[in-house]
């Protein structure tokens, strides 16, 4: 692993009181690391301490998480990244074991899981505990996989990976979308359990429990669409048919018992929806074939730049 570049991304807003810290954790634990910190527009002077405690410092003007990994991911070359928040919550002990997973085990997406270790005891926000169990159940749920931990801001990951990742989220969804097209993509993801720990006295979370949360469900169900559109139509249209259908039914025994349709404005209500259901569900299923194109064109790609690489 000593051959291997690794770099140690820190995406930061506000973080003065914390990110010396953070730094000196990672420099000790991965004292031939590359440690860098995005500043995105702190007014706290977070980069003068970054600074000085010996992180390269950079910044990305556009506000948001995700646009700050799309610029780190952009132009950090490396063997093996490692990301983590500069607010001092995950322990820096952890970067070795999951530096060695990427580059000795061949893993594209290591990830820290807070929630099967302290983080349900550690964490004091209201209505997050509840809000991270939602998104790993619908997620598991949607996507039939096993993920412990789907919006954990700690992870590894190949440079396969990073270089081959559309980075689409502004905020903080963006980690929710790094799962799902990892579990799409079929990359090698696992998992280890982190110690969790909450913010420091003085330090304050940027996270929007309400607002964010309502991006992160919006961007599960967009990327539903996107990654399972057969699922997502196929639902669709499966309600719209169901209730024309059970619109239609009573209409259909009506002629039957006495030989005239006396509810017009049902029948053609009825049809309606019967047809939209169909559409939708072919809809689907176009959409279905095009994505399994997309995922051999993107194979292909990955094999030519393994092949290169």
């Amino acid at each position: 692993m000593t051959s291997n570049r690794v770099a140690v991304l820190i995406p930061c807003y506000n973080e003065s009181s914390t990110i010396a810290k953070v730094v000196s954790d990672f420099r000790l634990t991965l004292p031939k690391a590359d440690i860098y910190v995005y500043d995105n527009n702190s007014t706290d002077g977070t980069d003068a301490v970054a600074r000085a405690a010996g992180a390269i410092v950079r910044y990305e003007r556009r506000q948001g998480k995700g646009n700050v990994i799309r610029t780190m991911f952009r132009e950090i070359e490396a063997d093996c990244y490692i990301m983590a928040d500069g607010d001092d919550t995950y322990p820096a002990e952890n970067a070795p074991e999951m530096a060695r997973l990427v580059l000795e085990e061949q893993a594209d997406m290591v990830i820290g899981d807070r929630l099967s270790a302290t983080y349900f005891t550690e964490n004091k926000r209201p209505f997050h505990n509840s809000g991270n169990r939602v998104v790993r159940g619908l997620i598991n749920l949607l996507f039939q996989c096993d993920i412990r931990d789907i919006m954990t801001g700690y992870r590894a990951f190949s440079r396969l990976f990073v270089k081959n990742f559309p980075v689409l989220s502004r905020g903080f969804e963006i980690e929710t979308e790094m799962t799902i097209h990892a579990l799409d993509k079929n990359f090698c993801i696992q998992e280890i359990p982190v110690e969790y720990r909450d913010r420091p006295e003085g330090s304050v979370s940027k996270l929007n429990t309400v607002k964010d949360g309502v991006r992160v469900l919006e961007t599960i169900f967009l990327l539903l669409r996107d990654y399972r559109p057969m699922l997502f139509f196929g639902v669709a249209g499966s309600v719209f048919f169901l209730a024309g259908v059970g619109f239609f039914l009573p209409v259909l025994f009506e002629y039957f018992r006495t030989g005239l349709v006396l509810r017009f404005p049902t029948l053609i209500g009825s049809i309606g929806l019967i047809v939209i259901g169909v559409l939708l569900y072919m809809v689907g299923l176009i959409l279905s074939v095009i994505t399994k194109k997309h995922r051999v064109l993107y194979e292909q790609l990955l094999n030519i730049q393994y092949g290169q690489g």
